[in-house]
């Protein structure tokens, strides 16, 4: 398999290219910079002319740059090109499936949204109904590139999203809930837009509700303050230091409970990502998302992440 990695020498690009390259798979790499990307494009580019000439020869694209266009979708499933894309920004995810692409597009293949929607459709099978299914998300804000991770959260400050299930306005960073968390203990979390409470709402067919949170209780409750200060988003920055590397990942509904955890986000992002690539050869055209192409127990034992779960009985 020859995969492009847009992104590729990013901080998540980078270690995706050397998970893929360890698979066993032909990378190259694009992007602007013609120093570090073997197929230079700028997928900003009216018309994508240098990013269509970079697809030559190419099987499988990774989105790993951040750029969030279905443009770049559509010109790679155009040219019989499968698509892959970590994204949880769930306006992007909703114009990706509202494609007719004509290669397969692979979402939901990260962390949160990822190994949520394995966790999830696991406690599913384990716990079915309608009742709410809750995921949990804290992710180390003080890992190498915790950055990211921090600019994410902060971009949710202030804003609101429709509740998946009843359609009502929800502000990021409220509504706050306790969590016991593996290695982490008991912590707080606030209800965030990412796209896998969407998508697994309705694929479930029950309510599904994301709470996120950084590994710092401080952190994490200095966002709950500011998620009502007009402009905050643009004034707090250089806080991923109060942080370590540390994330958990947790599902949990009725009697039923799965989690994963590890050090080091930007890793576990990439290894899912590249394993999740490879499995876009058997699919038909269209838009999937990993909880539909595989399942928890498929997930490969050499990933840089501990999986659990219990059963609560009684």
């Amino acid at each position: 398999m020859h995969a492009l990695v847009l992104g590729g020498y990013g901080a998540v690009g980078a270690l995706t290219t050397a998970a893929l390259r360890e698979a066993g798979h032909t990378v190259s790499t694009a992007g602007r910079d013609p120093r570090r990307a073997d197929r230079p494009c700028d997928l900003a580019e009216t018309g994508l002319r240098g990013y269509r000439d970079a697809l030559d020869g190419v099987d499988v694209v990774v989105n790993a740059s951040g750029a969030e266009d279905p443009a770049l979708v559509s010109a790679a499933t155009d040219r019989g090109c499968a698509f892959v894309d970590a994204t949880a920004t769930t306006d992007y995810v909703r114009a990706l499936e509202e494609l007719r692409p004509r290669s397969p597009v692979l979402l939901s293949v990260g962390l949160a949204p990822g190994l949520t929607n394995l966790l999830a459709a696991a406690v599913h099978d384990h716990s079915p109904g309608g009742d709410p299914l809750d995921l949990a998300v804290v992710l180390g804000a003080g890992e190498e590139h915790g950055e990211a991770a921090t600019a994410w959260s902060l971009g949710l400050l202030g804003r609101t999203f429709p509740d998946p299930a009843t359609g009502a306005p929800v502000r990021n960073l409220t509504r706050g809930r306790a969590f016991d968390l593996p290695g982490l203990g008991r912590r707080r979390l606030y209800r965030a837009d990412f796209s896998d409470q969407h998508t697994l709402t309705r694929d479930l067919g029950r309510p599904v509700r994301t709470r996120f949170g950084l590994d710092s209780r401080m952190l994490t409750a200095g966002l709950a303050l500011l998620t009502r200060v007009p402009g905050a988003s643009r004034a707090a920055t250089g806080i991923h230091a109060l942080g370590t590397d540390a994330w958990v990942v947790l599902a949990q509904a009725g009697r039923a409970r799965r989690w994963a955890h590890g050090h080091g986000q930007s890793r576990a992002t990439a290894h899912i990502t590249a394993w999740a690539a490879a499995l876009v050869e058997g699919l038909d055209a269209g838009v999937h998302h990993l909880h539909e192409t595989a399942r928890l127990d498929d997930l490969p034992e050499d990933l840089p992440l501990t999986v659990g779960g219990a059963d609560r009985t009684g």
